[in-house]
């Protein structure tokens, strides 16, 4: 009776481990069918909401160049073929932008469309429309474009810059080497990052330091954070040596240039320069000759 009493006992231990690990499978399978067909991460959602403000932009200019270089021509050359003309070419370009409102307003790159005859403007669903470049801003790098206000499904909401921390996801989206609707992810590596430190000593803004993968094509795309709001420009990337590194302008400043741009056509940008010189005999004699000099 006692083996019995025993053997029943483990019977329903055994029956409630059982029942234990059907629950459990049952609720795992629901959480994977709720994951996997009715919800997608943070990256799907947030470029699904910004993906229609995306636009490619094709851009053509004519240049005059010589058909060859004269001075790589033999002198006995140059005097048999004459006085070389100036051929026109025509010039295609390509890069990026957003939409920014609801009046057709595109953000980009100043290297995209400075000096160009026609913008051609590709949006998300295929459609193609002129632009028309209502002004550029070579020290920011930023310039606005316009386009019919019919000709678009949406505009991309605009973040906060100063809000930013290292370490926030960022993605990146444009039309790189012309591949559309490309989608990098990676955070935010640093902030307040100088463009001079870059290399360019023409231009005065610091830059938002990302890894998402930029590449040619993607300037003047958004690079925008986890909620689907622009918090950047893309505007360039360092090859070679640190390739990875990609940058964009913070969009507080575009958001600045671009209301200076639609308003006036340009930025104004007033700076003081000091130059620093060591003091010699003869400066400070020629010093010396206005009375009202501190330089003795």
């Amino acid at each position: 009776m006692k083996y019995l009493k025993i053997k029943f006992i483990n019977l329903i231990q055994i029956f409630i481990v059982i029942c234990f690990c059907i629950l459990n499978f049952f609720q795992d399978a629901e959480v994977l069918a709720l994951t996997s067909f009715e919800s997608h991460n943070f990256v799907s959602s947030a470029v699904k909401d910004i993906g229609p403000a995306v636009v490619k932009i094709d851009t053509e200019r004519l240049v005059e160049r010589q058909q060859f270089d004269p001075t790589l021509l033999d002198p006995l050359l140059r005097d048999l073929l004459g006085e070389q003309g100036i051929s026109p070419e025509r010039e295609r370009g390509q890069g990026s932008g957003v939409i920014i409102n609801e009046n057709g307003l595109v953000l980009t790159n100043a290297h995209v469309v400075e000096r160009v005859d026609n913008v051609s403007v590709t949006l998300a669903d295929g459609s193609i429309c002129d632009g028309e470049v209502l002004g550029t801003d070579t020290v920011t790098d930023l310039a606005l474009v316009k386009i019919d206000e019919d000709a678009y499904s949406g505009f991309a909401p605009l973040g906060n810059s100063e809000d930013l921390e290292v370490g926030d996801w960022a993605i990146a989206l444009g039309t790189p080497y012309g591949l559309e609707k490309t989608v990098t992810l990676g955070i935010v590596s640093s902030l307040h990052r100088d463009i001079n430190s870059l290399g360019f000593s023409d231009k005065r803004l610091d830059l938002i330091q990302t890894d998402a993968a930029i590449n040619p094509g993607n300037s003047g795309g958004p690079l925008i954070n986890s909620n689907g709001e622009v918090i950047g420009i893309n505007t360039l990337v360092r090859s070679g040596p640190g390739a990875g590194l990609g940058f964009a302008i913070p969009i507080n400043l575009a958001k600045s240039v671009s209301d200076q741009l639609l308003k006036n056509g340009e930025v104004i940008h007033p700076y003081l320069g000091v130059q620093l010189i060591s003091l010699n005999p003869r400066i400070a004699k020629e010093h010396n000759r206005d009375p009202n000099s501190l330089t003795r």
